[in-house]
């Protein structure tokens, strides 16, 4: 019988530093994922893996995709080694009906499968997908050319639009020439920032995008279910993930100030709306030694604030006395518990 095989660059993957939580018990295996077919005969294909003691990560191979993923998981303590850049490795993969969502908002990687006409010309008015389908230029014999690497996507989305004469074609490399070189009328593929259209001339149009996406963390179901220690470690891997993300943006704020009790420096700290933090300030008091005895007269306060707001916070700590404001970066801000690691664990019948 036919199996399906996975080919791919793999990796170990392991905390690079020293992290307040439990280290992993074992290192997982990360694959640069691209895809190959393969055919045996005969046999289990679950017979030609043999059991694995790792976990296998499935991450982007190249670009920038693959750049903004291995920065976000060294940001995380995650770090990845490249042994060998030509090691490629074949497996059999789950398959679709077997992955399962445990982040969705990775936030980065966010792009959109998008359809693109030319400024100029026929198209300069156009400025919408209903608009693109009354175009009278289109017919059976002069149909609108779509040029597109997506060839499921492109005809589907279409299709279901109702653009009646539409014809398809593929082609390599950058399709954003296709509609200068003559080649095409029009190009579906992806969009990030959108300037390589504006570059060529090309311009988006309204009700034109076919799907928007960006990086997301996924896994194998029956992995988590069966495998031991897999659910733990996509556990620990989640905290770090959803930790990073919520302290991004943000910045812990240390200032002292002067007050006769911490209830009264408080008090003043959340009369300033940049100033509230998490949960509210941290205050303690600032010990010193005057006339043989120890007194406090200043407390510190530690806030967490955005870093967009930085400028009005510091602005407001000065206007109600305080002073020696330090800043730095945050890592990891952890909850009690992530939302999602619930959702998870429900998903699972767990």
């Amino acid at each position: 019988m036919a199996a399906s095989f996975e080919l791919g660059v793999f990796f170990q993957v392991w905390p690079s530093s020293p992290f307040p939580s439990r280290p992993f018990s074992r290192p997982f295996l990360s694959s640069h994922a691209c895809r190959a077919a393969a055919s045996s005969s005969g046999g289990d294909p679950e017979a030609l893996q043999p059991e694995r003691t790792v976990v296998r990560f499935g991450l982007p191979s190249k670009g920038r995709m693959a750049d903004e993923t291995l920065s976000l998981l060294k940001n995380c303590q995650l770090s990845v080694r490249q042994v060998n850049p030509r090691q490629y490795v074949a497996d059999i993969p789950q398959g679709n009906e077997d992955l399962i969502v445990v982040h969705d908002t990775l936030e980065y990687g966010a792009c959109r499968l998008s359809l693109a006409i030319p400024k100029y010309g026929i198209f300069e008015n156009i400025n919408s997908l209903h608009e693109l389908a009354q175009m009278p230029q289109w017919t059976t014999e002069r149909p609108l050319r779509i040029v597109t690497g997506f060839s499921y996507l492109g005809p589907k989305f279409l299709k279901e639009k109702g653009l009646e004469y539409v014809s398809f074609s593929t082609a390599d490399g950058a399709l954003e020439a296709a509609p200068a070189m003559g080649i095409a009328d029009a190009i579906i593929d992806l969009v990030s920032s959108g300037m390589t259209l504006r570059e060529n001339d090309l311009k988006e149009i309204e009700g034109g995008v076919v799907l928007a996406s960006q990086a997301v963390f996924v896994a194998s179901k029956r992995s988590l279910n069966t495998r031991e220690g897999v659910l733990e470690i996509t556990h620990e891997i989640l905290e770090r993930l959803e930790a990073h993300l919520r302290a991004t943006g943000q910045v812990t704020v240390v200032a002292n100030m002067r007050g006769n009790s911490a209830k009264e420096v408080a008090e003043r700290i959340l009369s300033q709306t940049s100033l509230s933090g998490l949960q509210g300030p941290t205050l303690s008091p600032v010990y010193c030694k005057r006339d043989g005895k120890v007194v406090a007269d200043y407390y510190a306060i530690v806030v967490c604030v955005p870093q967009k707001s930085l400028y009005k916070s510091v602005q407001q700590l000065r206007s109600i006395g305080g002073s020696g404001v330090l800043v730095s970066d945050l890592t990891y801000i952890f909850e009690e518990e992530t939302p999602r690691w619930r959702k998870l664990l429900s998903q699972l019948g767990l």
